[in-house]
């Protein structure tokens, strides 16, 4: 008689501050967890080395490390696998429980927890790519305006998106000198180079491996999650310009008309870059480096047609 294969294991990070910290009060969502997947939860996590800490012991028992909050928690649970040296023997998953939720959107994981979890049980491993910037792993991240913006409502008191309303002032004073970018390995519309130089005066840009900010905002169309290059889009325009377009760039379209790359590496020179990734601002530098990490982790995305919509499409 065959044995019956067992189930994966899990280990749960949950953010209890993420969501307005409702994990304490939602005592039926912790009970359907434990339920759809069996394995220890972590909830008493604080900063990010207290989160990177909590991985490491986790992934010496579990087949599967699951991140329940926001970018941040995504980004430091990822930090905590590599840290660990575990990113080739366990996958990785996504429970969103923060207020912008961009990773999750790229995979289509719902937003509501109990149909992440759902999805998270039924879903299958896939190979993607992450990117490393300032020794931090990272999906997604912008240098300039929205870095402004970014880091303006993390100091504010008023969180989600209407944190992010208020801190759009900050685009009107977002300085706009001249920027060194120095791409590696890479191609554009004319197709691929082993090095190249550009120079921009950009008021942002976006280096990328997943699609989409917070809030739905699909910022990068032409990412592929599993290409093994990084997705870079020059914003050259000026504030007013930004904002008369933003809802054909909130929605994807007009990035079609800017100058884009893909690269393995990249850097980027200049006086005091803002620098924000996965939702966090990490202040400002006068050189940004990016790396490409090719199917670095496996992922367990929605077996749906639109979970695998940003992944290489398989050749015949």
């Amino acid at each position: 008689m065959t044995e019956p294969t067992p189930s994966p294991r899990t280990a749960c990070l949950v953010n209890p501050r993420a969501a307005n910290s409702r994990w304490t009060r939602r005592k039926l969502l912790r009970l359907y967890l434990e339920k759809r997947l069996p394995g220890e939860i972590y909830d008493d996590l604080g900063d990010m080395r207290t989160t990177v800490e909590k991985v490491a012991a986790a992934v010496r028992s579990c087949d599967i490390v699951v991140a329940m909050g926001g970018d941040g928690t995504v980004a430091d649970t990822l930090q905590g696998l590599f840290e660990a040296g575990a990113q080739d023997r366990v996958a990785f998953g996504v429970i969103p429980f923060g207020s912008g939720n961009a990773f999750r959107k790229t995979f289509d994981i719902p937003v509501n927890p109990l149909r992440a979890i759902d999805r998270l049980a039924e879903g299958e491993a896939r190979p993607i790519d992450l990117m490393e910037v300032e020794g931090r792993l990272a999906a997604f991240s912008s240098i300039g305006a929205t870095a402004l913006v970014t880091g303006e409502k993390l100091q504010g008191r008023i969180q989600g998106l209407w944190g992010h309303v208020l801190a759009g002032r900050r685009l009107f004073n977002s300085p706009r000198d001249e920027k060194v970018l120095e791409l590696y390995d890479g191609r554009d519309d004319d197709g691929p180079f082993d090095a190249r130089t550009v120079t921009s005066n950009f008021f942002d840009c976006t280096v990328m491996k997943t699609n989409y900010f917070g809030y739905g905002w699909r910022i990068a169309p032409r990412a592929v999650v599993d290409d093994g290059y990084l997705d870079i889009t020059l914003f050259e325009m000026g504030p007013l310009k930004y904002s008369f377009l933003f809802p054909l760039i909130y929605l994807g379209l007009w990035q079609r008309r800017m100058r884009h790359f893909k690269a393995r590496r990249v850097v980027i020179s200049g006086h005091a870059l803002p620098l924000q990734f996965n939702g966090e601002y990490l202040g400002e530098r006068d050189r940004l480096e990016f790396r490409v990490l090719p199917r670095a982790v496996r992922m367990v995305t929605p077996a749906t047609r639109r979970g695998r919509k940003y992944f290489l499409k398989p050749t015949a």
